[in-house]
């Protein structure tokens, strides 16, 4: 079954058609028009999954995507022009350039956490740069997937892209069977498993996994807008986002003020009784729901703990006396529970984040240049916000992504078009001479860098 999808994907994209720059703008715009009339459709699927609002659906998922697409649509034909490279001297009248080729038949693998927006802004980059596509969205938000289903069907040709549901096997079973690129965004864990099992055929994978998120916060600092865009990025779908504030760590000096600042607008923006705002996002599945109370099973709650298990919602929770022994430091989070560690100085920093290195996000909240250039230049992180956090990921001037285990690869605007696509080097030789000293083996070595110089 898998194989005869694969393979009639391959069979098109032999046509050349992918190639043809008009095309892939027809195409774009044929998503855009279809994101469009079924944006209701995803709003509502996204209220069923995760119980999120439909402001907060639009602003995350449905319009970064429908910026991307114009994005492309308007850069595409520069963005696929073949790139002019200087020619050395010794191959004087030869001419060099890069050609951006589409991989094939990409293969998206997308979480459930923002199910649209995961799938689809992926999706624009292999359309943009010529490839096919397969998805497999995830079987967890089952109502979004729904939707993406019937999106993708009622606008592409199945040779060109298709969804498939199922379980995890599905992704087995597609991968073995030798797709061209995998794109793949979810946890660490099965970030491994997805490369494993690509290396067995040699496919290149991009890996948009997660990891701690350090927030860090220092005493310089206007704590009320510090306190508001902390607890925004939080408890943002109910902290089950890859670039959440996974943890804060702040200066002892102000640690008492700043959580006094965060607990007032996490009311200001949930209301005291937040499992009875019907705004507030719930956890996916009991499954997530009890690894989350396990996490916080035993740590010092200053602020929430409340939890409904009917509805799948836990409270913002902020804890502090919290140790690198603690099981919820020794993993990602995922939930809106904050862990709040006060340091004394910058190298106590380092040593905490060094613990979960290499996190997808780094947050600094400070007005010292010298602070955030130290954490800046020697704490490694996928990407950095400073003084706000989440929205460096809507910027696709900037390359979004992880390394080490917050993944491989980095995609979003121009990245996309880099990502999704294989760069070729062509030399064009000249026939008007030839290069007769290469010829010459009994040639002397000074003669010839002689001609080099």
């Amino acid at each position: 079954m898998y194989k005869n999808i694969i393979e009639n994907k391959k069979i098109f994209f032999k046509t050349g058609l992918t190639r043809n720059i008009n095309f892939r703008i027809e195409m774009l715009k044929n998503l855009k028009d279809s994101i469009i009339k079924y944006e209701n459709d995803i709003m509502v699927a996204l209220e069923k999954d995760l119980s999120r609002s439909k402001f907060a659906t639009y602003s995350a998922e449905i319009l970064p995507v429908l910026q991307e697409i114009d994005y492309f649509i308007k850069n595409i034909k520069k963005l696929s022009k073949i790139k002019h490279k200087k020619t050395p001297l010794m191959l004087f009248g030869y001419k060099s350039y890069e050609i951006k080729e589409p991989y094939g038949v990409c293969f998206i693998i997308s979480p459930w956490n923002y199910p649209f927006l995961l799938t689809i802004s992926p999706l624009i980059g292999a359309i943009a740069t010529g490839n096919c596509t397969i998805i497999k969205p995830s079987e967890y938000s089952s109502n979004s997937s729904k939707v993406l289903k019937t999106i993708i069907e009622k606008t592409f040709k199945k040779d060109y892209c298709e969804v498939v549901l199922g379980e995890a096997d599905v992704v087995e079973n597609i991968i073995e069977n030798e797709v061209d690129f995998i794109f793949f965004t979810g946890s660490t864990n099965v970030g491994k498993i997805i490369m494993k099992k690509a290396s067995e055929n040699l496919t290149p994978v991009a890996l948009e996994l997660g990891g701690k998120s350090p927030c860090i916060v220092d005493k310089n600092i206007n704590l009320d807008k510090t306190a508001k865009r902390i607890v925004w990025g939080k408890t943002l779908n109910a902290g089950q986002t890859c670039i959440s504030p996974d943890y804060l760590l702040v200066d002892r000096k102000i640690k008492g003020k700043l959580i006094d600042k965060i607990i007032y607008y996490t009311e200001e923006f949930w209301g005291k009784e937040p499992l009875n705002n019907e705004n507030y996002p719930k956890i996916i599945n009991n499954k997530n729901f009890d690894r989350v109370l396990n996490l916080i099973d035993d740590c010092e709650i200053v602020y929430g703990g409340k939890y409904d298990k009917q509805k799948l919602k836990i409270e913002p929770t902020y804890i502090t006396n919290v140790s690198m022994a603690h099981l919820i430091m020794k993993e990602e989070i995922f939930a809106p529970i904050l862990p709040i560690i006060p340091y004394d100085n910058i190298e106590n920093i380092h040593n905490i984040v060094e613990y979960n290195k290499n996190p997808l996000s780094m947050y600094i909240f400070s007005n010292n240049k010298k602070f955030i250039n130290n954490l800046i230049n020697n704490i490694p992180s996928g990407n950095i916000c400073i003084n706000d956090t989440i929205l460096q990921t809507t910027n696709h001037n900037i390359p979004f992504g992880g390394r080490g285990k917050s993944g491989i690869g980095a995609y979003h605007g121009e990245y996309s078009y880099d990502l999704f696509t294989h760069k070729k080097g062509v030399l064009k030789a000249s026939n008007l001479f030839d290069i007769e000293i290469r010829y010459k083996n009994n040639e002397d070595v000074e003669k010839l860098k002689k001609i080099l110089k």
